[in-house]
This record gives structure tokens, sequence and C-alpha cells, in this order.
């Protein structure tokens, strides 16, 4: 069984307040808190690859939990705010084929990668969500997605 965890980054401040380019946003000191907790709440699991969204506040979001498992943070833009969801299924797909990962990313690609999977036939909670800092835990063996599992933001 392989899975992807697929983490929304977590808290960085108010957009709006932010002058700076948007990629460059950090995580305020919550969403520190909640990404330290990150790597407790993921202790057990086994972790191959972790592969984020070039936005800073999603590299950060993972950087202490890919720290704890002596692995890179890898930036991949499939994972970037505003990409296109079919590209960013095709890198989790990939992914499954033998790996079990954690990709972080943004509000909007979440809710769009669970609509896939609901499409290809999974079952969702009736109450499904993705506040930030929290994970979806989809599981797949031989390529085939088989479950998916809510995991609320830490700390």
């Amino acid at each position: 069984m392989n899975r992807v965890f697929l983490v929304r980054h977590a808290h960085a401040g108010d957009r709006e307040r932010w002058t700076g380019p948007d990629e460059e946003r950090p995580l305020s000191e919550k969403g520190r808190r909640q990404a330290d907790a990150l790597a407790g709440l993921l202790e057990t699991e086994r972790l191959d690859r972790v592969v984020s969204s070039p936005a800073l506040r999603c590299v950060q979001t993972v950087e202490a939990l890919a720290a704890a498992r002596g692995l890179e943070v890898e930036q991949d833009a499939r994972l970037l705010e505003g990409h296109d969801p079919d590209d960013t299924m095709r890198l989790l797909e990939d992914a499954v084929q033998g790996e079990s990962l954690v990709a972080c990313t943004h509000g909007d690609l979440v809710p769009a990668v669970l609509e896939r999977l609901a499409a290809a036939g999974l079952v969702l909670r009736d109450d499904a969500r993705w506040s930030k800092a929290s994970t979806w835990v989809l599981e797949a063996e031989n390529g085939r997605w088989l479950s998916t599992r809510y995991l609320p933001p830490p700390g």
C-alpha cells in the first residue's frame, strides 16, 4: 500500500495584508507551530519523498518533516496555486506507483484533487474539508486509488 499525504499549507497570515509577491508569503507563528506539529503527526508513516509547491508557505510547511526524515523538499510547480488540477493528479498518480509521499499544496488544488478522486469512484466523507495545515491521506495499491482519510490540522 502506498500513500500520498496531501497537505494544505499551514497558516500564512492575511493575503491582503502581505505586500510582497504572494509566492513569497511566509508562515505566521501559528503556521510554524502547525508545521512543527506535522512532523509529529506523520512520525510513524513511511515517507519516501516530500514534494511541495514552490510557494514559500508550502515549503516551510514541510521543512521540519523533511528534516526529521533526512529528506530534501522537492519543489514542483504542479502543486502551485492555480495550476491545472489534471496535471497535479498526474503527479500524484505517478508517485503512488511505488512511493509514499507528502505533497504540500494550496486550498484550490486540494478540493480539485478530491473531486477527481470522487469521479474515479472513491467515496468521500460528506463533510469533506481542507483547512489550513490539514492532511488528506490518499491510499493506493498497484496504481489504483483505494481510500481517503482526513486528518485535521495538528497543534
